[in-house]
């Protein structure tokens, strides 16, 4: 059985073929990366990390004809009423200040630059979508939750996106120090795949 994973993200793309290979290789369950069957990123519109996880499950499913598996995450600072929220990835390009995870994570440094720490609490989110096919009319929904903090500067040379800004006190250091095991049994991804693999129905 093949499973298109939709993103276009590469640091997505690692994390779930780890944890997914862990998992599923004794079942004959392999993961496909969208690029690799020539779909397209889809245009997220959704105002919600549900709506734009479905959104892009539904049209790999669409273009491919596999079930697809789509997950859309982001970071939800306090101090910024939950922004960058489902603009995570495009936190920078969209407040014309660069483009990327370095822009993203200086701007976030920028908004933050007078909060003292104790207001600076944040979180993970991850929604995983699973659609059988592109009507499915009843998509599988798995979420997972993250907390923690946002340092004042960059610690650790790990993981993508946040993690190098993203403090975690009961490991009392950043996301970005974390091994690659370590992360992925406590971070948001790794909670809705977990959840995933106790409730999907394929």
């Amino acid at each position: 059985m093949k499973i298109v994973l939709a993103s276009g993200n590469a640091g997505k793309l690692r994390e779930f073929s780890q944890l997914f290979d862990s998992h599923f290789a004794a079942q004959h369950i392999t993961l496909v990366a969208q690029g690799e069957l020539g779909v397209s990123d889809a245009e997220e519109t959704g105002l919600s990390f549900v709506e734009n996880a479905i959104i892009k499950a539904r049209h790999a499913a669409a273009i491919t004809g596999l079930p697809a598996l789509a997950d859309d995450s982001g970071l939800e600072v306090d101090a910024l009423q939950g922004q960058p929220g489902i603009y995570s990835a495009r936190f920078a390009s969209m407040n014309n200040a660069g483009n990327g995870d370095n822009d993203n994570n200086s701007l976030l440094l920028q908004r933050l630059v007078d909060v003292p720490a104790a207001q600076r609490t944040a979180r993970f989110q991850c929604v995983l979508v699973y659609m059988r096919h592109a009507t499915d009319p009843t998509p599988q929904v798995f979420q997972g939750s993250w907390e923690g903090s946002i340092l004042t500067r960059p610690s650790g040379s790990n993981g993508f996106g946040y993690d190098p800004l993203f403090y975690l006190p009961a490991e009392q250091c950043a996301a970005a120090d974390l091994d690659k095991g370590r992360k992925n049994a406590l971070s948001h991804r790794g909670q809705a795949i977990q959840q995933l693999l106790q409730r999907w129905q394929p």
